[in-house]
């Protein structure tokens, strides 16, 4: 499986200190608040690596998932998604993890209506549009989780959702599906399914082998297109390198 890219270790501390205080932009933002930043670089890597990946073929719509909870898998999709934007791509980056939402925190956005909303309206009249908010990025496009559901995967298991990604690919060069582990629940294996390619992120000293392997066997069954992973949390005295296996 390859691997797109080290990322050094995010104070997440602060994060937690700061959460209760929705005025304030959680540091995990990296890429707008430090361009020029080790873990900045290290996003644009992974984008370049991406961006390889994908020369024989179109890549429209990424899923971003992990093996468990914990793992950095929101903080990556949002990160890549700014830096996919920065290049001058039109980029939508939907907060698909129906369960643990993290789009409207990160952004500083209310999560009133979203992707549950447009699944839930049997009206096909209603303007897609409407669920997405334009970011203070330039070319990034949001369009949150909207209310918790009582059924996400049958959610986005649904015809729905299927004739929502199809409009939205219309719109977007690139679409980036934030979803839950996929170890968890059946969310990511679902979308997984159906989307161009995943992206696997796992972090150091939390990640277990046997995770990272039940992780890799559910996207397989899913016959899901593995881009790479994203090893996440490296300790930043660390030498970094990315690598790229076959």
């Amino acid at each position: 499986m390859p691997v797109s890219a080290d990322v050094p270790e995010i104070e997440y501390k602060e994060i937690k200190m700061k959460k209760k205080k929705s005025t304030i932009m959680p540091i995990s933002l990296v890429t707008v608040a430090d361009q020029n930043a080790v873990i900045s670089e290290q996003y644009r890597t992974i984008r370049s690596n991406i961006q390889f990946s994908a020369v024989d073929h179109e890549l429209n719509t990424v899923v971003v998932t992990s093996s468990g909870p914990g793992e950095g898998k929101s903080t990556t999709a949002a990160n890549l998604a700014v830096v996919f934007a920065n290049s001058g791509k039109k980029v939508l980056l939907v907060d698909a993890d129906l369960r643990k939402p993290s789009v409207a925190l990160t952004f500083q956005l209310p999560n009133v209506m979203g992707l549950s909303n447009l699944l839930g309206n049997k009206d096909k009249e209603s303007q897609v549009s409407e669920y997405i908010t334009k970011s203070n990025v330039e070319n990034l496009w949001l369009m949150t989780s909207g209310p918790k559901p009582p059924n996400p995967s049958e959610m986005l298991a649904s015809k729905r959702m299927e004739e929502l990604t199809e409009q939205l690919k219309e719109v977007y060069d690139l679409i980036i599906f934030d979803m839950p582990p996929v170890a968890t629940v059946t969310d990511a294996q679902i979308l997984a399914a159906k989307t161009d390619g995943t992206l696997l992120v796992i972090r150091e000293r939390k990640t277990k082998k046997q995770e990272l392997m039940k992780a890799k066997e559910l996207l397989n069954i899913a016959k899901a297109n593995i881009l790479g992973v994203v090893y996440n949390g490296a300790q930043s005295n660390h030498e970094l390198n990315y690598y790229y296996y076959q």
